[in-house]
């Protein structure tokens, strides 16, 4: 359904204080009347065990690294009488959810909603079982058709078969804390009038001339419902609804001279309220803007975006929440790190499909800011099985869900099927056949696209469209040649980049004064090393690189310099990376070149230290920060 912020008619209550949460052996419990004594703990909801355990102060390593071999348990005690529906907006990852001891529903994906009808009898009891993930995914493994290939960097196997996100499985890359719990809102839902609404679909869009603007809308309505004399209005216009047959509804609004949406580097942001009124009621849509995005046709096959007609150059970051074992969804929690972007000079931001897909109020603080979002399909890097009937069902209700729900968002800029899985294949000796995006990616999912976000350009996956999909000259690339390839900078120019999904990856050295080190070991301690990057099974990490990069731009041995003067080497090792970051871009933006935008990799550390981020664990600005917002400025020659 459409992002709506109200229905006249349905009342809709959070449901967040009060929970309790206990861990179990798994299956030691399988039925909340199983139960026996157990300590039951305060749980924080929306969010995670690991949320509650931080809480708890009972957060240390081991128990957070093991949270996926034990079942957990969340309960609420609540109040409520006769018909309700519970909503659970986000459920990771297998659960089982009992509401007085009945058992409601089963949800076997992370990424979807779950909604069930229940009779409240006052005094009511949910409870929610977390099925331990460990047994589940070593079953996965057992007796499916092999895979044609096996990625390095998400090393379990069963990932490929389960609907969850790769956050707590990519050594080296982050904390190994699985996501387990309710990490988005639970609702309770009654309908206290007569508008009952089944599904909408609203989308906005500008027509050639950049002046007028078009909204149209379809509406559902539960079966006996009649809106009667019902109107759409939006940015002063009003269009009456117009019966369509089978309980649906549409209306069209033309808005000519409306203002348009722009992204933070090109204009304003403009957004406009919408709402349906009937006899019975209103329904009120969260703001829109009217834009228009295309990629350029190119017979090249070089990628570029144009909004509202103007060639962009897209310049920002790859997004990682700010805490990837809790996953916020308010905006609160995200709006700090959004500002920071927007104050850089960024204008895009890319969600990857090693991520997990952001609750409404990242998207609704993307549209505000003028952020345009790069938005990923929670695939990454494994050989899916496209083949299996109920697989591919799911994963394209997965994406019906999503862009349903992010149809009317004017920040949503492109649509790509998945992160690396092609690559995955060419770099892996998969036979050539397996480098297509196939099945999943160029029929089931790009059709979804083409159905639900006609306006939005759609890839089938990042990198893609070069032969072999890793060419940083044709398509989208992701570009390490400056970086972890260690060419000189040089590179930056003669590569041909075209475009840059993710680039520039460096352990970035958080600011002296920044509270991501207070207390953090000095650099040369062991434990220095737990807070720098690396890929599984590589014989370097990426302070390696920079310190590659130190040595050959100020002529410096890294080595001795650290040991001999941290503190040098520190000041040193900031300025470095900032420095890479600055000619890099410089290159890509200045006349002449033919680069469509770069995304540098990461916007924030996703745990202390010498992170990738530009931004360090706290949310503070890097080095790499300043030199990105002098690189991103309005006009660059």
């Amino acid at each position: 359904m459409a992002m709506v912020d109200s229905i006249d008619g349905l009342q809709r209550t959070s449901l967040e204080a009060g929970w309790e949460f206990c861990s179990t052996a798994a299956d030691a419990v399988a039925t909340p009347a199983a139960f026996g004594p157990a300590a039951w703990r305060p749980a924080v909801v929306p969010g995670t065990v690991a949320t509650a355990l931080r809480a708890a102060g009972l957060a240390d390593a081991a128990t957070l690294a093991g949270l996926a071999a034990r079942d957990h348990w969340y309960r609420l005690a609540f109040v409520a009488e006769g018909p309700h529906r519970l909503r659970f907006e986000g459920l990771a990852t297998l659960a089982e959810v009992w509401c007085n001891g009945e058992l409601l529903l089963c949800s076997h994906s992370m990424f979807r909603a779950q909604e069930a009808a229940f009779l409240g009898r006052g005094d009511n009891l949910l409870q929610i079982r977390f099925r331990a993930a460990a047994p589940v995914l070593a079953a996965l493994r057992q007796g499916r058709p092999r895979p044609r290939w096996r990625p390095v960097l998400a090393q379990e196997p069963g990932l490929r078969w389960l609907r969850a996100t790769q956050l707590g499985h990519m050594p080296g890359w982050e904390p190994a804390i699985p996501v387990v719990g309710p990490y988005r809102p639970v609702l309770l839902l009654r309908e206290t009038g007569p508008l009952r609404v089944a599904a909408v679909q609203l989308r906005p869009s500008l027509d050639a001339d950049g002046r007028t603007g078009r909204l149209s809308l379809r509406l559902r309505l539960a079966p006996g419902c009649e809106p009667g004399a019902a109107l759409l209005r939006c940015a002063g216009a009003a269009a009456p609804l117009q019966a369509l047959g089978d309980g649906l509804w549409g209306a069209a609004l033309r808005l000519p001279e409306v203002p348009v949406w722009w992204p933070a580097t090109h204009g304003g942001q403009p957004r406009h309220a919408a709402a349906v009124e009937t006899a019975a009621g209103a329904i009120r849509f969260a703001p829109t803007g009217f834009r228009r995005i295309e990629r350029e046709a190119r017979e090249d096959g070089r990628f570029r975006l144009r909004v509202n007609g103007e060639a962009l150059f897209c310049r920002g970051a790859c997004w990682a929440p700010p805490d990837p074992a809790g996953l916020p969804g308010d905006a609160a929690a995200l709006r700090p790190t959004l500002l920071a972007a927007r104050a850089a000079g960024m204008n895009m931001l890319r969600v990857g499909g090693t991520m997990a897909y952001e609750a409404p109020a990242f998207h609704a603080l993307c549209d505000e800011l003028g952020l345009l979002v790069w938005q990923e399909l929670m695939f990454a890097n494994f050989d899916y099985p496209a083949a299996d009937p109920a697989f591919l069902a799911e994963a394209v209700a997965e994406a019906e869900e999503l862009l349903e729900r992010l149809e009317a968002s004017p920040s949503l800029a492109v649509l790509c099927g998945g992160s690396e899985v092609q690559q995955q294949a060419a770099m892996l000796g998969a036979p050539r056949t397996a480098w297509a995006p196939g099945r999943l990616f160029d029929d089931a999912l790009a059709g979804v696209a083409a159905r639900l976000a006609p306006g939005v350009p759609w890839l089938p996956g990042s990198p893609s469209g070069g032969d072999p999909p890793f060419r940083v000259d044709t398509g989208v690339a992701h570009y390490y040649g400056v970086g972890a390839y260690m060419r000189p900078l040089e590179d930056a120019r003669r590569c041909g980049l075209g475009f840059a999904a993710e680039a520039l990856a460096f352990a970035n050295v958080p600011d002296a004064g920044s509270p991501a080190l207070a207390g953090w070991p000095p650099v040369h301690h062991p434990g220095w090393k737990a807070g720098v990057p690396r890929d599984p099974g590589a014989s370097w990490d990426f302070e390696d690189v920079r310190d590659h990069y130190l040595a050959r731009l100020h002529g410096l041995d890294p080595g001795l310099l650290r040991r001999s003067d941290p503190e040098r080497y520190l000041r040193l090792s900031r300025a470095v990376t900032a420095q890479v970051m600055e000619a890099c871009f410089t290159e890509w933006r200045r006349v002449g070149s033919d680069c469509g935008g770069a995304l540098v990799w990461l916007l924030r550390d996703v745990q202390p230290g010498a992170g990738w981020g530009v931004l360090d664990h706290a949310g503070e600005p890097k080095a790499a920060w300043h030199a990105l917002r002098r690189s991103f400025r309005p006009c660059s020659c």
